[in-house]
Parts: structure tokens; C-alpha cells; sequence
């Protein structure tokens, strides 16, 4: 297929997509801080859609608490949210028609499969190719990947400064459809921010890597690209992110003031002194024209020790 599209300047739409695997934490408020700033420094637009097509971690009751969340830190969106359970018959009429095309292939290699063969190279990550004739099981199910051309890629992350990649050489094809029935993260995000009209994607740097393939799928469905910046993660004292999966500590409806006071001077705002404790949503307001982040270019970490 062709040429992606560059994404149009007007009018400005960004988004915040978290996955119901529990509660916001400050690195998760703080990614959608930043990009709600972003969206508003011009009088763009910001969505919310919830990223809930991985139920074995999935945590009841999340989503909800993660919007009461939000709107209790004064990140209030714009239209309705977008819950992905609801589009598994949009991701699978694509995936299909890529393989129709043969812009993809059933594959049925396991990770083991692929670690253990030489051409993965040294960390085992790289498809080498083995199914991209015929599966080498015809038995079980089978995801789908994308084959990809060597050549390499390039693009201008707004914080982090250019990015290059040759995914032949560093991922090989990569998986679009899962094993499980389910679309891959990839496909299922790049189809959501096109129709959504998204044009300019701000999350953590955790997700840096995964812009490439991104691209790439937007290159072979003939969609816009949008704009991205990539602001950095926050870290523990032992330097791993964050997260849920690591033990991040959720936050309470109680916690959010001074949580948005922390994630806007990561931001390099300083709170005014009569602002001093005032709540997350009248000092995301008094940030709002603030969206530059100058002093994180470039940064890919940002050290958090808990309160």
C-alpha cells in the first residue's frame, strides 16, 4: 500500500488510553497530564479511551475508577469514551484484510520457538521469518504478523529527538493478531487513534520502540501519522518504571492534589505560592498554557521516591 499521510495541524487531538488492569498511579497521571496539557495549548481536544482487550489483567471495576479518577483531578475529556472490547469486529476485518493482501501471514512459532533459533539474534527477540511461506504447524492456533521490508524508518519524537529503525533487522515481522483471539496492541491502537481523528500521541517513553511498527502499520493501511512525544517514566530508586505490575502504589481520591502538584513540576511548571495546596484541578488549569516540557528533552527516566 502506500504512503501514510501526515496528520493535519488542525484542529489538535490528543488522547490518554490506560488498560483497567487497576487504578492510576502518579506515573500513569502523570503521562496523562502531560498530554492533556498538550491538547489544550492550543484549544485542542482530549479523548479517553479505555484499552480493555487483555482480560487476564484486567481488574474489575477499574475503568470506572480510573475516569472518577481523572475527572476528580480535573482531566476532563471531550466526547465519549472509546472502550476497545466494543471494536473486535473492526480490528479483525482489518487484520484479515492484510492478510488477504498478504501484507500478513498466519504464524504458529511460540516465544520458545523463536528464542531458540539463531536467526533471532542475541536476545532471542527477533522473528526470523520462519512462517512467512507457510506456518510451520498447521495444527493449534496461529497469530498473525505483518511482514516488514528492510530499510530503515525514521521519525522526529518531539521530546526525544529523532528516532531510527530498520524493523527487519532489529523485530522482524511482528504480530498483529494474537494467539489468543485477540488483537495485538499494535493494530488495535493504530486503528483507534486514525478513527479517532488523534494527531498528536503523548505517552511514556516506555512505548518509544513501539512507534516504529506503529508507523509502520500506518504506512501499510494508508493512514495519517500523527505527531509524538514521548515524555519520560518515572522510576524507582532501583530504576525500574512504575507500574502496576511492579507494585506502584494506586491513587486515592484523597492523594490527587498533591499528586498533580508533583506531575506539573516533573512538568518544569512551578506552583504559584497562593496556589500552595490548592486542588489538581485549579492547578492544571493555571498550567494549562505551559506544554513545552522544555527541560525533559531528551530525557528518558525521571526518579520518583514515594512519599
Amino acid at each position: 500500500m502506500g504512503n501514510a499521510t501526515t496528520a493535519t495541524a488542525e484542529p489538535s487531538r490528543g488522547r490518554f488510553a490506560p488498560s483497567p488492569t487497576g487504578r492510576l498511579h502518579i506515573g500513569s497521571l502523570f503521562t496523562a497530564t502531560a498530554s492533556w496539557l498538550r491538547a489544550h495549548a492550543c484549544g485542542g481536544q482530549w479523548l479517553v479511551r479505555i484499552e480493555d482487550i487483555d482480560p487476564p489483567r484486567e481488574v474489575p471495576g477499574a475503568a470506572d475508577d480510573i475516569l472518577r479518577q481523572l475527572e476528580a483531578a480535573g482531566l476532563h475529556w471531550d466526547g465519549e469514551v472509546v472502550r476497545q472490547s466494543t471494536r473486535l469486529a473492526r480490528y479483525r476485518d482489518i487484520a484479515h484484510s492484510l492478510v488477504e493482501t498478504r501484507a500478513a501471514f498466519p504464524c504458529s512459532c511460540s516465544r520458545r520457538e523463536i528464542a531458540a533459533d539463531p536467526a533471532s539474534g542475541p536476545r532471542g527477540t527477533r522473528y526470523p521469518g520462519t512462517c512467512r511461506t507457510a506456518p510451520r504447524s498447521r495444527r493449534g492456533p496461529h497469530a498473525l504478523r505483518l511482514r516488514v521490508s528492510h530499510g530503515t524508518q525514521a521519525f522526529m519524537d518531539q521530546l526525544q529527538g529523532r528516532q531510527a529503525c530498520d524493523l527487519a533487522t532489529e523485530t522482524g515481522d511482528f504480530v498483529i493478531w494474537r494467539k489468543d483471539d485477540l488483537p495485538a496492541y499494535h493494530l488495535a491502537v493504530v486503528i483507534d487513534d486514525a478513527e479517532q481523528g488523534v494527531t498528536e500521541i503523548v505517552r511514556g517513553t516506555d512505548l518509544l520502540e513501539a512507534t516504529h511498527p506503529h508507523r509502520e502499520l500506518q504506512r501499510r493501511l494508508q493512514l495519517p501519522t500523527p505527531d509524538y512525544l514521548h515524555v519520560p517514566v518515572l522510576v524507582d530508586s532501583h530504576g525500574a518504571k512504575l507500574s502496576k505490575q511492579t507494585g506502584a502504589t494506586e491513587l486515592r481520591l484523597q492523594d490527587l492534589d498533591a499528586a498533580m502538584a508533583r506531575c506539573l513540576g516533573w512538568l518544569g511548571w512551578t506552583t504559584p505560592r497562593d496556589l500552595d495546596g490548592a486542588p489538581a484541578g485549579v492547578l492544571l488549569a493555571a498550567a494549562a498554557g505551559d506544554s513545552r516540557f522544555t527541560a525533559l528533552a531528551g530525557v528518558r527516566t525521571l526518579a520518583h521516591s514515594m512519599p
